[in-house]
């Protein structure tokens, strides 16, 4: 290409407000520059569209709709608009670190690719209900400034042969066509083990064709996230088709007494006892740690009052305690 036709691509996808587009070309234009020795140059263009993304990331001034899947699609996955960054989310530095590696790679992938080398974009995450896994797929989703695309499995999953298959097949079109995060929740339903005696042949065939698909190269480096809670039941063949395999943890101590202090602003907190706070809330998951402070807060408001006291935690967390005992002897009863 050359620097007129550059020029007007760039005109033109800043018109049309593709920005990625945008940036895309300047990349090339600076990694035509470092080819012809330019090199001081080239790294300015890339700073500079670095400095442009991370600007662009943290939220324009008027929200933009993105696109709401139609036509076979509509049904399948379901938009939702991020509303979450990383800085949202409370996670262990290890896995902080590496899901933030994972944003590097996607914001600089046109880099990567100049040097042959395509970003991580096909991650699985680990771990038990209410971790943090699905608030970190719309985080990505959030930070890197992308729609985020969910798969329903109700939709996706039929008892016709060979249709669900199809259907999946027009999902990963559309990760081709439509740069995005799409999370696969709840994905041992699609990817479990080919030898498990309860499976039939369907499913099978189903996950046959997901490993085929996983395989595949995307020019948009859409970001896949696949997401369960019984990672035991996973194929063993699927793990060689991950970039990254994250595993999310019970949230400790600190981490409780962060999520708490994030949730109860901008509502006042009192001299809390936080050895007794997070004593009562072990054992729970970070989203029933941020529903029981929800709760608390909410006490305080409809009382007037404008903090909150280490009782109205407490009782929030022992509420969540009863109301899990009550879930599991249902389940054991019925």
């Amino acid at each position: 290409m050359s620097n007129v036709k550059q020029i007007l691509a760039m005109l033109r996808s800043r018109a049309e407000g593709d920005d990625e587009t945008f940036f895309s070309i300047a990349l090339q234009v600076a990694a035509a520059e470092a080819r012809q020795g330019r090199r001081t140059t080239a790294e300015e263009m890339r700073l500079e569209v670095d400095r442009a993304r991370a600007s662009k990331s943290r939220g324009p001034s008027v929200p933009i709709s993105f696109s709401t899947p139609r036509g076979n699609l509509e049904g399948l996955l379901e938009l939702r608009d991020p509303k979450f960054k990383l800085k949202d989310v409370v996670l262990s530095k290890p896995l902080a670190a590496r899901i933030a590696d994972v944003v590097r790679q996607q914001r600089r992938r046109d880099w990567l690719r100049e040097h042959n080398r395509v970003p991580s974009r096909r991650v699985l995450f680990v771990g038990p209900p209410g971790s943090g896994k699905t608030m970190s797929a719309e985080a990505l989703a959030g930070e890197l400034n992308l729609p985020l695309y969910v798969l329903r499995l109700e939709a996706l999953i039929t008892r016709y042969m060979g249709d669900t298959a199809a259907k999946l097949r027009l999902v990963f079109d559309e990760t081709a066509k439509r740069r995005g995060v799409y999370l696969f929740d709840e994905f041992d339903a699609v990817g479990g083990q080919r030898t498990s005696t309860n499976d039939v042949a369907e499913m099978r065939r189903v996950l046959n064709s997901f490993l085929q698909f996983m395989e595949e190269d995307n020019a948009t480096d859409s970001l896949i996230v696949c997401s369960t809670n019984h990672p035991s039941l996973l194929d063993r063949a699927l793990l060689r088709r991950y970039d990254q395999v994250l595993e999310f943890d019970a949230p400790t101590a600190a981490q409780i007494r962060q999520i708490i202090a994030s949730s109860v602003r901008p509502m006042r907190a009192g001299r809390l006892a936080w050895k007794r706070i997070t004593d009562a809330a072990e054992n729970l998951s970070q989203s029933e740690i941020v529903r029981a402070t929800d709760d608390a807060v909410k006490t305080a408001i409809l009382d007037e009052r404008n903090t909150i006291s280490t009782d109205d935690l407490l009782t929030r967390l022992r509420e969540r305690h009863e109301m899990r005992e009550a879930f599991i002897n249902v389940g054991s009863s019925s």
